[in-house]
C-alpha cells in the first residue's frame, strides 16, 4: 500500500457510491475503523467506504465507553489520522455535536477540515450514551430538528463538500413511530441520509425503508438489537447504507486478548498472526524505500 494515499473528493465519492446503489437496490458497506491501521485494514480489504464510530474510538484511544467521555478536539484528531492514511471516504461519528446547535455546526467545519466525507449528528441528550446500550434519553423535536438544520446552513454558507448524517435513538425512549417521524423530518431539513438507531424487527426495518424518503442507514452491531441482514437483503429492502461499527474493534480485540495471553504463559508468539512483511507492506515501507532511492537518500 502506498505510504501517502490519494484521498480527496470523499464526499462527492461517498454520494456516487449511495445513488448507484439505490438505482441498482444494493447497499454501500462501510465497516468500523478506529485509527490508521484499522482504515488501512478496511481498505485493503476492498470495501469502498469506512465509518469512524464513537465506540471504537473511545475504547481504542481512551480504553473508556462511548458515554460522552471522547471529546471533540480528541474525535476530530482521530479522524484527521484516519483520513490521511486512507483513500476511502470516512463516515465520522459526531456524536451530538458536543453542545447546542450552534456547536453542532462548528463540529461539521471541523469534520469537513479533518477530511471526512459525512458527519453523523444525533438527538441524544449529552451526554450520550452507545446506541445499543440501555439509559439513552433524546432531546426534543425542535432541538433535534435545529442541530440538523444548523449543519445544513454552515455547510451551504461556506460551500463544504460534506454528507450530513442524521441519526434518532428515538426507537429506544420514544417507540418507533416517533423515530420514524423524526427521520422523515431529518430528510426534509436537509439530512442526506437518515439513521434510525435499533430498529428491533424486520417489520420495522421495512417500515423505515417505506415511509422514510432519501438514503437510510442499517446499524449492525454483534449481539445488538438489530436483526443481522446480509448486504444483498438490506438493499433490495431499500437501505443505502450499513455499517458495522464494532466488528474489527471486537476480533482485534480477541487477537490481541490471545497473544498476549500466550506470551505471558509461553514467552513465545502466537501462530495466528500476520507476517512482519504483511505489517511492513500494509503501513507502506515498500512505498518509502522506493522513494528514499528515487529521491538518492543514502537511508535506501
Amino acid at each position: 500500500m502506498t505510504l501517502f494515499p490519494n484521498h480527496g473528493r470523499g464526499a462527492q465519492r461517498l454520494q456516487a457510491l449511495l445513488d448507484a446503489g439505490a438505482e441498482a437496490g444494493t447497499v454501500v458497506q462501510a465497516p468500523g475503523c478506529f485509527d490508521g491501521l484499522s482504515a488501512r485494514l478496511v481498505e485493503e480489504a476492498g470495501f469502498q467506504a469506512g465509518f469512524l464510530g464513537g465506540f471504537s474510538v473511545a475504547a481504542a484511544r481512551l480504553g473508556l465507553p462511548d458515554v460522552g467521555l471522547l471529546s471533540y478536539g480528541e474525535m476530530i484528531d482521530q479522524a484527521r489520522s484516519v483520513c490521511a492514511a486512507t483513500s476511502l471516504p470516512i463516515i465520522g461519528d459526531a456524536d451530538t455535536g458536543y453542545g447546542n446547535p450552534v456547536n453542532a455546526a462548528r463540529t461539521l467545519l471541523g469534520c469537513a477540515q479533518a477530511g471526512l466525507a459525512c458527519v453523523m449528528i444525533e438527538d441524544q441528550v449529552w451526554p450520550k450514551r452507545c446506541g445499543h446500550t440501555a439509559g439513552k434519553e433524546v432531546v426534543d423535536r425542535n432541538k433535534a430538528i435545529q442541530r440538523i438544520q444548523a449543519c445544513v446552513r454552515v455547510r451551504q454558507e461556506h460551500s463544504l463538500e460534506i454528507l450530513v448524517m442524521a441519526r434518532t435513538d428515538a426507537c429506544a425512549t420514544d417507540g418507533f413511530d416517533e423515530a420514524l417521524w423524526r427521520a422523515a423530518a431529518f430528510a426534509d431539513a436537509g439530512a442526506d441520509i437518515t439513521f434510525l438507531e435499533a430498529p428491533e424487527s424486520v417489520e420495522q426495518m421495512e417500515r423505515y425503508c417505506a415511509e422514510v424518503p432519501g438514503h437510510k442507514t442499517a446499524n449492525l452491531v454483534e449481539d445488538g438489537r438489530t436483526p443481522w441482514l446480509d448486504p444483498a437483503s438490506l438493499g433490495q429492502m431499500g437501505y443505502s447504507l450499513v455499517i458495522y461499527p464494532v466488528s474489527l474493534l471486537l476480533s482485534g480485540m480477541s487477537a490481541m486478548q490471545a497473544a498476549a495471553r500466550q506470551l505471558a504463559v509461553s514467552g513465545e508468539p502466537g501462530e495466528h498472526r500476520a507476517s512482519f512483511d504483511e505489517a511492513r507492506e500494509l503501513v507502506g515501507w515498500a512505498d518509502y524505500e522506493e522513494r528514499m532511492r528515487t529521491l538518492g537518500l543514502d537511508d535506501a
